[in-house]
């Protein structure tokens, strides 16, 4: 069996593409029990050999990455999970193929780790991954995607992420997409406090979104929400009002600063409806921030004057500050890490012999009661009990070194070398 991650993220994929291989919420059950069938269907030429072919996978999509986990008899896994990906979402497979990185073993083990704890995000040492993930496990198990292998891998990432976190500072001096969205807000309005101030979508950025840009004490926050009562609740917290997406065409005029971040899979503000809302507004300016992968907010908008849209790779830059004083952090989480992969491989590798001792153990079993049966029918014809012993023992020495002595006389040269070096390791019982 091998584990696997493979997937596209921030470093290797431009948005345009993150935005297309990703899943919403809704979606993830599906694709978790398609790609099963797909890794299925390529792990079938391995059953003639005698391998166990069931495929286990989960799926983490967020708007940095797009990833799969598995653990598979796959020949060639970057080549399958990109035609898988392609096929699902109706992609070319060249598109993909170039971004993907594929990590077996060890590697995908410390990937795991590693994103869980922060280190592979945008923000270096953001908490929301490591929630991020625990969904997409439990959609996953849902699903039936979860077995033994990424079952233990994933109980034993979010234990790793929990220690990095709590003995290490990796995110003391983070800066995180919201604070980053309120800096660059001030680089076009002076004074939040003189703004009005709208979020799309009432998810968990959009709630840390708010709590940064309340702080400033804006004019007005609007929560924009598909469910009006899930948008009252969390602008009651802000003292705010909400409103129905279906609004949005007749009062986003009314806004400075506008943030987004939805699951929908297709944009919510276009071309037209920001024209308008321009046009209204006598061209003072939006302060715009799409949060979203897929977007939110059309491309196009960006081209138009007094329009300051951002996109959360552009927010990359300004998450970066800050770097020098979690290197430290960084050094230690990941010799943090790197012994708690070591741990899982030594469990990995012990998994490999799993099926042998339960053969050995089958195998034991059938001769004991062999010779037990054997036993009873000498007592049943009234032999002495301990002429019974006596022969119940030797049988049962006689059948479990059967085996070892064939394998000896079979064998021949370097290969009968070894064997006598092992067997007695393998024989030697405690005095």
């Amino acid at each position: 069996m091998q584990l696997l991650a493979v997937g596209l993220n921030h470093t290797t994929a431009p948005l345009s593409l993150r935005e297309k291989v990703a899943f919403s919420p809704d979606q993830i059950g599906q694709a978790v029990v398609a790609a099963r069938s797909w890794f299925g269907r390529e792990a079938s030429q391995h059953a003639a050999a005698g391998f166990n072919t069931d495929v286990e996978a989960a799926i983490l999509s967020t708007c940095n990455r797009t990833e799969m986990y598995a653990a598979s008899h796959v020949a060639n896994p970057i080549d399958a999970t990109a035609h898988f990906l392609a096929d699902f979402h109706k992609l070319p497979y060249s598109e993909l193929r170039h971004h993907l990185y594929t990590l077996p073993q060890d590697n995908a083990v410390r990937h795991a780790f590693r994103v869980a704890s922060g280190l592979d995000s945008m923000v270096l040492g953001e908490p929301q991954i490591l929630g991020q993930m625990k969904d997409a496990v439990r959609q996953a198990d849902a699903a039936g995607g979860l077995g033994t292998y990424l079952h233990q891998l994933f109980q034993r990432t979010f234990a790793v992420a929990k220690e990095v976190r709590s003995t290490t500072e990796i995110g003391a001096h983070s800066v995180s997409m919201a604070a980053a969205a309120v800096r660059l807000s001030q680089r076009i309005f002076d004074k939040i406090s003189e703004q009005h101030v709208l979020f799309i979508g009432a998810g968990e950025m959009i709630e840390l979104c708010a709590t940064h840009f309340a702080a400033q004490n804006p004019k007005s926050i609007t929560i924009a929400n598909r469910t009006l009562e899930r948008g009252e609740a969390l602008a009651h917290r802000f003292n705010g009002k909400a409103i129905r997406l279906a609004e949005l065409p007749h009062c986003l005029a009314q806004f400075d600063i506008i943030i987004s971040c939805t699951a929908s899979s297709l944009p919510i503000i276009g071309l037209g409806m920001v024209e308008r809302a321009v046009k209204a507004r006598r061209h003072r300016p939006i302060f715009m921030v799409d949060l979203a992968v897929p977007r939110d907010i059309e491309t196009e908008v960006s081209a138009l004057d007094d329009v300051f849209l951002y996109t959360v790779d552009d927010l990359g830059n300004v998450v970066q500050t800050g770097m020098e004083n979690r290197q430290a952090a960084v050094a230690q989480a990941e010799a943090i890490i790197e012994t708690r992969v070591q741990s899982f491989m030594h469990w990995v590798d012990g998994r490999i012999v799993v099926p042998v001792i339960q053969d050995l153990h089958e195998n034991s079993e059938a001769m004991r009661l062999l010779e037990l049966e054997r036993a009873r029918k000498m007592l049943a014809r009234g032999d002495d009990v301990e002429a019974v012993l006596e022969a119940l023992s030797k049988g049962l020495t006689a059948k479990f070194l059967h085996g070892p002595q064939q394998a000896l006389h079979q064998a021949s040269g370097d290969e009968r070398a070894r064997l006598a070096a092992l067997l007695p390791q393998l024989f030697r019982t405690k005095r």
